[in-house]
């Protein structure tokens, strides 16, 4: 778990993902649509996306992407991404990570 931590610690946003996973695309779009520039870790196009992949599976994920990390915190999959936008709270989370300011 240590490198999903060190690579979800460096930016404000960051999205496990794979570039064939449709609820991943939809998050990234999601999020994108306010502004935010998340940092995208497509596991399917990276050397080492295995081990992150395992990484994310061993800390309960299932299915393990895509995996959403706001302010260096996991926040969720595509079901708690989308909770947190219905309800309104996934602007002002984006806004307290300091990944959007409008």
């Amino acid at each position: 778990m240590d490198s999903v931590r060190s690579l979800a610690s460096c930016k404000p946003v960051v999205i496990f993902s794979k570039s064939s996973c449709f609820m991943s695309h939809s998050i990234k779009s999601l999020v994108t649509s306010f502004g935010a520039n998340a940092t995208v870790y497509e596991l399917d196009e990276l050397p080492n996306g295995q081990q992150l992949e395992r990484e994310l599976v061993a800390s309960g994920l299932r299915p393990s992407v895509p995996a959403v990390y706001i302010g260096g915190d996991f926040v969720g999959g595509e079901s708690e991404i989308m909770s947190l936008h219905l309800k309104g709270q996934l602007v002002p989370l984006l806004k307290k990570a300091k990944a959007i300011w409008v």
